[in-house]
């Protein structure tokens, strides 16, 4: 059995694209192209599609995929196995996280968990993109609020509360909401998506909004709500603080939404390794529970 070229293959197939694939591999992209021509030339066979925007699997690549993802798979496990005989997690860990929450909550357990087992690398993404965590080759993603259905295996590792806020100088000027309704009528700072979530008569309920600005940034969205430009509904990892000195006043109280969660995701066709456990064992432990 010769292996030149199966792992450059596996790898395109997952990413539908020679750049990803090197890009994971940590090869260059001349080097996977032709050790994927090699492994055709010496199958006989043509496993892929080749255009200028897309690579795809041929009938036959497709077959051969299969049984390959098998194989690697399976070495995977046996690895994992003999690593779980001992006692100190070790190797490279692939991350993603939201940007803020990341920096702030995340990566000071990532690096208490480095310092306590230094045979451990982690390459960290801090993105609020939802990225795919089998083409990016990542082990593990932190994932905020209400999940997808997806392949992915999720565990719980906190949970969060979503608040409504205006600054004291806001509800001075424009009054405070006494009812859902009420919203239309005041400047509301939106995120990425045009609707809030609240809960009322024990039922969950979109409203949508509007205001004179969107951003997907939550501190941009919290500064405008401490300059008294409108109200925000913000996780209370940005807010907490303003709210406890008095910058920030919490409106609605009573249709406030319930706690979400905030989620380690990691490929279903992974066995949990004894390194990803232990990180989210400990992200688990210290991460604020709301």
């Amino acid at each position: 059995m010769r292996w030149e070229g199966i792992c450059e293959f596996v790898a395109v197939a997952e990413a539908q694209s020679f750049t990803a694939a090197a890009g994971r591999l940590g090869i260059s992209t001349a080097q996977v192209s032709r050790q994927v021509r090699e492994l055709e030339e010496r199958l006989g066979s043509k496993l892929l599609y080749r255009t200028t925007r897309k690579v795809s699997l041929t009938e036959d690549g497709q077959l051969f995929y299969r049984h390959c993802r098998q194989v690697l798979d399976g070495l995977d496990e046996a690895e994992r196995a003999v690593s779980s005989l001992k006692s100190e997690p070790r190797g490279l860990i692939r991350m993603t996280a939201p940007v803020t929450y990341g920096e702030q909550y995340v990566m000071p357990i990532v690096l208490a968990y480095m310092q306590q087992f230094p045979q451990v690398e982690v390459q960290c993404e801090l993105t609020n993109q939802q990225l795919d965590l089998v083409q990016g080759g990542f082990d593990l993603a932190i994932r905020l609020g209400v999940l997808p259905d997806s392949s992915m295996m999720a565990r719980k590792l906190a949970e969060r509360v979503q608040y409504l806020v205006a600054s004291p100088d806001y509800v001075s000027r424009h009054g405070a909401p006494h009812s859902l309704s009420e919203l239309s009528r005041h400047q509301c700072l939106l995120g990425s998506l045009p609707f809030w979530r609240f809960q009322e008569e024990g039922k969950l309920r979109s409203l949508k909004v509007k205001g004179r600005l969107s951003c997907s940034s939550g501190n941009t969205l919290l500064a405008a709500a401490l300059a008294g430009m409108g109200i925000a509904q913000l996780p209370g990892y940005y807010v907490d603080e303003a709210i406890r000195d008095g910058r920030l006043l919490v409106l609605l109280k009573p249709f406030q939404e319930p706690k979400e969660g905030i989620w380690g995701l990691y490929p279903h066709n992974r066995q949990l390794s004894p390194k990803i456990g232990h990180l989210m064992n400990m992200l688990a432990d210290k991460l604020p529970k709301a």
